[in-house]
């Protein structure tokens, strides 16, 4: 039977079969060596074949990894040969972030942006703590949004506090395959929890020493949307490092050129 992974930990897979059912999934040796050499040979949004009546105790095993249409990696900055697959199947890659509390930089949205349309899925912006925003922020934000919706990205502005922008986000959200990521601090799992009014995923106070977020999320996985659509929550992510770009060709990774 197939299903598909909704939360990896580590050796550990949480999978959906097609019936709606749940069950517990390890992966034998051998299905490491297909597709390429990662950090972890399965990821959230993969789907697989599970052999439902051969188990031990509570775990299953995977027999199979079905053929990606997709997938999103990084590679850590620090151990530069180091390479992770984010998550699988994705039908748009939002990075959620935020100008001030802590302020997330251009060039790290320009680094997500450009490697998810490298693996050729449709990425955008989602702003929020728009409930902090003074007049000038907006208008700094106003211009941001209108270079990058100009090169054809979806761009959002919304507070999981105050509620602005959520209808939109939702419409734009439902019955997709939505990857959510971005720097600790980002409110990312509060938004979560706002779309999702049936889930409390942990959330932490800014740190106002470093105005920098602590790691809530410790595994990648997908959450149902209540009207229809799933979101991929993932980890954190301090620095995003791209994967083989030839610098000549980094522009041909933007809407602009690639479309």
């Amino acid at each position: 039977m197939q299903g598909i992974v909704i939360k990896s930990t580590g050796n550990q897979y949480l999978i959906r079969l097609d019936d709606q059912t749940q069950i517990i999934g390890r992966i034998r040796g051998n299905l490491r060596l297909q597709d390429f050499e990662a950090t972890n040979p399965l990821t959230v949004g993969d789907r697989v074949e599970v052999d439902i009546n051969n188990f031990e105790g509570d775990l299953h095993w995977i027999t199979a990894l079905v053929k990606r249409k997709n997938y999103i990696i990084r590679k850590s900055v620090k151990l530069s040969k180091q390479v992770q697959i984010i998550a699988a199947n994705i039908d748009v890659a939002y990075v959620v972030a935020t100008p001030v509390l802590p302020k997330t930089s251009l060039g790290f949205i320009d680094r997500f942006l450009s490697t998810a349309e490298a693996y050729n899925i449709p990425g955008g912006i989602i702003w929020n703590k728009a409930d902090l925003y003074e007049e000038d922020i907006r208008e700094f934000l106003a211009e941001v949004n209108g270079l990058y919706e100009s090169i054809g990205y979806k761009t959002f502005v919304v507070s999981s506090i105050s509620g602005e922008g959520l209808e939109e986000l939702s419409a734009a959200l439902k019955d997709k395959i939505n990857l959510f990521s971005g720097h600790s601090g980002v409110g990312k799992s509060s938004l979560i929890n706002r779309l999702i009014p049936t889930l409390n995923l942990k959330t932490a106070k800014l740190s106002m020493r470093h105005m920098k977020g602590t790691h809530t999320t410790t595994f990648a996985e997908m959450h149902l949307l209540p009207f229809g659509g799933f979101i991929i929550d993932t980890p954190g992510i301090r620095e995003f490092g791209t994967i083989d770009f030839n610098p000549k060709e980094i522009s041909h990774y933007f809407l602009k050129y690639s479309k």
